[in-house]
């Protein structure tokens, strides 16, 4: 009778294959739990920058080209047209009020005036005449009166004489009605003559008064072109510095055509434009600084013009003394305040914030020799700094140079190839 072969399990080839596949997963387990670490890459140090994370006096300020410009400018127009026919002074010469500076020639104008006199002439002659004429007429008028007050004065004696005479029967009716109409003619003669006389009188101030005012106001006319004739020498109206002197002997002016410009002497400021990004953070009274000469200049924000053309325009004041030698058209490297002074942890401006967003930074560790991500808030900054909220304290080294190429790294092994 047959017995039957029970077949093994596990022969020895089985477990020797099972033997050689653990060994091979154990090998993967552990080349992958070796790799598994972050992402290294060799840099040598000299191609990044590491700079020092600090703790200091912070502030917001961005950085603005301002422009030394006197503290007023008077603009210089020829008030009337003309030809230039003397130049009396040279552009950047200091001048005092009332100096001459341009005189004009217009013939146009030199013969307006002659006829304009001429006319004013013709007027105070004829208004003297009249006067003469007048006075003449009211003499003779006087002497009229006078001979009409001697009649009446005859007719009424005559009158009452003859009416004694009439009421005594000594005269004949017929006498005494004709010396009693008589006086009654002087008399209503002599009332015409006064009357006539009064109305000669204000007939004649009335027309003397006319030709007056006539007499006034071409006078007025005259000493405004002589007001123009004067216009023709152009002259400084306050004392300053002529700049921008564009006149040449022989050359025509037009009215109105700028011929120049004083700079005040009193005074100067400085004018810059600021991008528009800042428009809401701008007000009269901002502090800004500079330095001249290893000096440092204060200045205030004096002046913001409303219109808005390639920025935001602003006049700043000197605060305390304005530097020596300073000139109009001088260039400055104006620091504007957008607040006050803090302290804060500071970290040095660099590339990595293009990369990172502000919120990684590479931190180096202590012995130098790795620098690996770490997690960082940023809150404001400035021209030169960072302000950090979280993430670095005083005394940390960063790397704050660009990281292209090595935004996908989680640590950065600095390999000095000198050594």
């Amino acid at each position: 009778m047959d017995v039957p072969i029970q077949k093994k399990t596990w022969t020895t080839r089985k477990l020797l294959l099972l033997a050689g596949l653990v060994l091979v997963m154990g090998l993967l387990v552990a080349s992958f739990f070796s790799t598994a670490g972050p992402t290294k890459l060799n840099v040598d140090p000299e191609r990044l920058t590491i700079s020092t994370v600090t703790k200091g006096a912070f502030q917001e300020f961005i950085p603005i080209d301002g422009t030394v410009m006197p503290i007023k400018t008077i603009y210089l127009d020829a008030t009337e047209g003309g030809t230039v026919k003397n130049i009396l002074v040279e552009d950047g010469a200091t001048l005092t009020p009332g100096q001459p500076i341009i005189e004009l020639t217009n013939t146009d104008l030199q013969l307006e005036m002659v006829n304009r006199e001429t006319a004013v002439f013709d007027l105070m002659n004829n208004l003297q005449d009249t006067r003469n004429l007048m006075r003449q007429n009211r003499i003779q008028q006087l002497n009229q009166l006078a001979d009409i007050d001697y009649q009446l004065k005859e007719a009424k004696r005559i009158y009452e004489l003859n009416k004694t005479l009439y009421e005594q029967k000594v005269v004949s009716r017929q006498e005494f009605n004709q010396s009693q109409n008589n006086y009654q003619y002087q008399v209503r003669k002599q009332q015409l003559t006064r009357q006539n006389l009064q109305q000669d009188s204000v007939a004649m101030r009335q027309q003397i008064n006319q030709m007056q005012e006539s007499v006034g106001r071409m006078q007025s006319n005259l000493a405004l072109m002589r007001k123009k004739m004067d216009d023709l020498t152009i002259k400084a109206p306050v004392a300053g510095r002529i700049t921008s002197l564009n006149a040449e002997i022989g050359e025509s002016k037009a009215r109105g055509q700028r011929i120049g410009q004083l700079d005040m002497l009193n005074g100067l400021k400085v004018r810059a434009n600021i991008d528009e990004y800042y428009i809401s953070r701008i007000f009269p009274g901002q502090k800004g600084e500079f330095v001249l000469d290893g000096k440092t200049y204060a200045l205030s924000v004096k002046k913001i013009y409303t219109q808005v053309t390639k920025g935001l325009q602003v006049d700043m004041e000197f605060v305390g003394k304005v530097p020596e030698g300073m000139r109009r058209g001088q260039t400055l490297q104006v620091r504007l305040a957008l607040s006050d002074q803090t302290q804060a942890v500071l970290v040095p401006k660099g590339g990595f914030n293009q990369k990172t967003g502000g919120n990684w930074i590479f931190k180096v560790n202590e012995g130098g020799t790795k620098a690996y991500k770490a997690d960082i808030r940023l809150g404001r900054q400035n021209p030169e700094y960072y302000e950090v909220l979280e993430g670095l304290k005083p005394g940390d080294k960063v790397v704050t140079s660009s990281y292209e190429g090595y935004e996908d790294m989680g640590e950065l092994v600095l390999n000095d190839k000198k050594d």
